[in-house]
């Protein structure tokens, strides 16, 4: 069983939901994430997605954009991506790392040599955003060899057909999109999602991990009462930015923009 695996099982033996901050690997700088990713841990959450940034993140609506253009403009690469999860990895061995992105910089440096170097610096999983399931047999043998958990997207929209191909090639947890549009935008009908995941665990054993839209304590109850567990990123990395802009911010400061997270952490577990 996985590291991600292994935490989602624990938290579900315990009764609790599972809690998923987003960031972007190098926004507002790359000696910043390192002690974002740990006060992230402090503040309660269970596995942290690492967005590796993209200059056209199509999925992403406006706060993730900037994010990753601050990410950008600091120097990000790859490189520096696989120096930050070793240098978390230093201090912390338990808490699970997915990378999450987009597929022309895995394209440039090769299937094999990008799993190869995620094993090694110590991260988990991988998701990337338009990666079809339908072309992702050469990643994902990639990506299995070296023992990584992919993820897959399930939206309000994915047909059946496309769920049996999701189902065979995730693992670690399904990450369904909560509303028809971008990170970021508002979710409007908690009905419809329940019994979009309702259906889901008729087909699948995976947890379900709902993101998109999830901006506060209250959103995140909501999603959480219905899923395996929620995922929170717009909403962090609004606070960096906002941060960020007012260019006399100190790491102490931008270490508690993630407080938000430890709000989160006490809504979804009074469930």
């Amino acid at each position: 069983m996985s590291r991600i695996s292994e935490t989602i099982a624990s938290k579900q033996a315990q009764g609790k939901k599972v809690l998923i901050p987003y960031i972007v690997a190098g926004d507002p700088g790359l000696e910043l994430t390192v002690p974002l990713m740990h006060a992230l841990v402090a503040n309660g959450a269970d596995i942290i997605e690492l967005g590796m940034p993209f200059s056209d993140p199509s999925s992403d609506g406006p706060v993730i954009q900037l994010g990753a253009e601050r990410a950008l403009r600091a120097g990000t690469t790859l490189k520096h991506i696989f120096a930050m999860v070793r240098e978390f990895r230093q201090q912390d061995k338990d808490t699970p790392i997915l990378l999450m992105g987009y597929l022309n910089p895995i394209e440039t440096m090769g299937y094999e040599a990008f799993a190869s170097e995620v094993s090694a610096a110590g991260a988990d999983g991988l998701l990337i955003v338009d990666l079809p399931t339908a072309e992702c047999e050469e990643f994902y043998a990639a990506a299995h060899a070296k023992g990584l958990d992919t993820v897959f997207l399930v939206a309000p929209t994915t047909n059946e057909a496309r769920l049996d191909s999701i189902f065979k090639h995730t693992s670690g947890y399904l990450y369904y999109v909560s509303l028809k549009g971008v990170t970021g935008a508002v979710i409007s009908d908690k009905g419809e999602i329940r019994a979009k995941i309702d259906h889901l665990r008729t087909l699948t054993e995976l947890p379900i991990i709902v993101g998109f839209g999830i901006k506060d304590a209250e959103s995140a109850r909501n999603m959480a009462a219905i899923s395996d567990g929620v995922i929170v990123g717009s909403a962090i990395v609004d606070k960096i930015g906002h941060l960020q802009a007012d260019m006399s911010y100190s790491s102490a400061q931008l270490v508690a923009t993630v407080g938000v997270i430890g709000e989160i952490r006490s809504a979804i577990d009074a469930l």
